[in-house]
């Protein structure tokens, strides 16, 4: 009896440190190195007007951001289109500053630590143990992903993008082509502006209509970056397809879903611009991994 006990105790112990390690816990913390990406396009001889901000723009020199809100599928979407200078001003940012499992924070204070001009969520490579994660040129994880998708973005230090199969491409040659970021949540939505995913796909483990968040880009430093709402009575949300279809609309040659659900969420001028959906009940934002975001 008494060893019946023991072993009970034991067993639920074990669980809970399994379930602490896995979703509580830091571990595995890197830092995330300063790279000369980080100061290109800073020129003290060039005369920087002051930027013109409103509710949904910003305008200066280097950056051209218009934000606008859409009603499509019964949701509320929300497209900012980018324009940039300089590749250098498409940035990454981690939570804390640092990578490893179990750290995280909101997009709203992933962005003011940074100083970010505007915002979106990133891939929550910390919801994962596999799949490419390269941040600012800083390899962090090569490891091919276990889910269904091995489609990562691939972000150049001249600012274009690829969608690529982890299967058939490695970390080193991406390396050696110049990749500065790389994200491994998935899947690639268009290629060569064509749609690339059908009303059949979906994320590991995700229901059809959910909130979205995507990224693409239509021409040389020329971006769309998209979050929808999803899980409430206004927003149903999206699936895949019609987010691809959205990206496409917009002129993308190549667009990439990153993480959805309650993580999405847009940031601009100190304040989020859609309803996040934390765990599908309350209108806040998810604590996350990372973010993607514009700034110098």
């Amino acid at each position: 009896m008494l060893w019946a006990i023991v072993f009970g105790l034991l067993l639920t112990a074990s669980a809970a440190w399994t379930l602490l390690d896995t979703f509580v816990l830091p571990s595995n913390i890197v830092s995330m190195e300063k790279t000369e990406d980080d100061r290109e396009g800073k020129d003290s001889d060039v005369f920087y007007e002051e930027p013109v901000i409103t509710d949904t723009s910003y305008h200066d020199n280097d950056i051209s951001i218009e934000i606008s809100q859409i009603r499509k599928y019964d949701t509320d979407i929300y497209i900012a289109e980018v324009i940039l200078e300089n590749p250098s001003y498409l940035k990454t940012g981690l939570a804390n500053g640092v990578f490893g499992r179990n750290i995280v924070d909101t997009t709203s204070s992933i962005a003011e630590e940074n100083n970010a001009i505007f915002a979106i969520n990133g891939d929550y490579y910390g919801f994962r143990t596999s799949g490419y994660v390269m941040r600012r040129g800083q390899v962090f994880r090569d490891s091919i992903s276990e889910l269904s998708y091995t489609e990562d973005l691939v972000i150049y230090k001249d600012g274009n993008m690829e969608i690529i199969d982890e299967i058939y491409t490695s970390m080193e040659e991406l390396q050696e082509k110049g990749a500065r970021e790389v994200f491994s949540f998935g899947p690639g939505l268009v290629e060569n502006g064509e749609v690339s995913v059908s009303k059949f796909d979906e994320v590991d483990r995700s229901q059809e209509m959910n909130p979205r968040t995507a990224i693409g880009q239509a021409g040389p430093l020329h971006y769309f970056l998209v979050v929808s709402d999803g899980r409430t009575k206004q927003s149903p949300g999206m699936s895949l397809l019609q987010l691809a279809q959205v990206m496409q609309e917009l002129g993308c040659e190549t667009a990439y879903n990153l993480d959805g659900g309650g993580s999405s969420a847009i940031w601009f001028n100190g304040k989020i611009l859609n309803k996040p959906t934390t765990y599908g009940k309350v209108i806040e934002e998810r604590s996350i991994s990372d973010i993607v975001y514009i700034g110098k």
